[in-house]
């Protein structure tokens, strides 16, 4: 059985005129992805591997998250190829996961995310919002043979806020 957390990079600032890859997260996306990071401790398996995008808004949701959750900033591994907007780049990414490890924790892009769930979850989401979470379990033991799996829960920010 394989585990997947995809959690879409909360939301970044456009106030300053930076590269796509170089946007900060906004004061909003800050305290979106502490809400959200507070959430979800019980939906991490007890061991896992965490990948991010190099994108600043991601690395920042990334470094937010392992605050929060214990996870030791060093263990997050920067992958190029998550820098994608497109579902079968991440998906790609995913498949290539070395087998030894049966949960991965992605910080991650729209529309990929999205249409990733989309492609092999069991229920429809419109939009994975910034600062969204989604959990995935595959009966497959091999990363590559993933197909169809199950969504085992979704958080998001506007069901946590009052």
């Amino acid at each position: 059985m394989k585990n997947l957390v995809l959690i879409r990079h909360a939301k970044s600032n456009w106030d300053a005129p930076l590269k796509d890859i170089d946007r900060p997260l906004s004061k909003r996306g800050i305290g979106d992805a502490h809400i959200t990071s507070h959430h979800i401790d019980k939906l991490l398996p007890k061991t896992f591997i965490v990948w991010s995008s190099p994108a600043r808004r991601a690395k920042e949701t990334a470094m937010i998250y392992a605050q929060n959750l214990a996870i030791p900033l060093e263990t997050i591994i920067y992958k190029d190829d998550l820098y994608t907007f497109d579902e079968r780049g991440l998906e790609n990414a995913i498949k290539n996961c070395e087998n030894k490890y049966d949960s991965l924790i992605l910080f991650g892009h729209n529309g990929a995310i999205t249409d990733f769930v989309n492609k092999f979850g069991d229920r429809y989401i419109d939009n994975v919002p910034t600062s969204g979470v989604v959990s995935l379990t595959f009966e497959e033991d091999d990363w590559k043979e993933i197909h169809k799996g199950k969504i085992q829960k979704a958080v998001f920010p506007s069901h946590l806020k009052s």
